[in-house]
């Protein structure tokens, strides 16, 4: 990254009041774990259903797992009533919830979130539930670096939305930092910011988004 790249973001990022984090590929680099845990669960199905999912899983990053996993059933044959959903839903905790505590940090994040989050305000808004997301930020010792965090089954958008109503914060001040279609639209639906952190999950979104970018925080 250039250094004028680096100060772009480094401006970007500590101008702003309020700052909306996406989890996973952005604070942790756990996407493919979730791709990963995805495979397991529809493995017995055979290698048809696996890429189809494999696929739609790296084309739709930022959706619930209760979105996907009942389009996945219908792919299996599988009918997606209520309680099928809940069982595959617990079995995906099961296989992927330590996995993402364990994945590497996203370079420079967790500094930037431990040294800044006194002076400004980070929500967080992730897909992960919001139970299992709680329990995920206590064991990495993070929680006390977000005033609020979002799990599913809230929506993104709303969350934007909903945060910068109740903390009188203009669009202008604010930023959302995401890897994902679901982060940056819920960032333009609102006038926000947006800046995109790269995976090699997100390569179409790479080359449609023309703003800021980045692979790791090194500042």
């Amino acid at each position: 990254m250039t250094h004028g790249a680096v100060k772009q973001i480094e401006t970007l990022l500590k101008g702003r009041q309020v700052i909306f984090w996406d989890f996973d590929g952005v604070i942790k680099d756990s996407v493919l774990v979730k791709s990963v845990g995805y495979e397991q669960l529809f493995m017995s199905y055979g290698e048809e259903v696996v890429e189809r999912v494999r696929q739609h899983h790296k084309d739709h990053g930022g959706v619930s797992r209760y979105e996907k996993i009942p389009l996945y059933l219908s792919w299996a044959g599988e009918p997606a009533d209520k309680d099928l959903v809940q069982s595959f839903c617990d079995k995906f905790s099961d296989l992927v919830q330590q996995a993402v505590i364990d994945a590497p940090w996203v370079p420079g994040v967790r500094e930037y979130l431990q040294a800044n989050h006194a002076n400004q305000c980070f929500i967080l808004m992730t897909a992960t539930p919001q139970e299992e997301i709680d329990q995920i930020l206590h064991a990495l010792d993070i929680t006390h670096c977000f005033r609020e965090v979002y799990g599913s089954p809230t929506n993104k958008a709303n969350v934007v939305v909903d945060v910068l109503k109740h903390l009188f914060c203009p669009p202008g001040e604010a930023l959302v930092v995401g890897d994902s279609e679901t982060d940056l639209c819920a960032a333009e639906m609102n006038n926000v910011a947006f800046l995109l952190r790269r995976t090699p999950f997100n390569q179409d979104l790479q080359k449609r988004f023309r703003g800021a970018s980045f692979k790791g925080l090194g500042f």
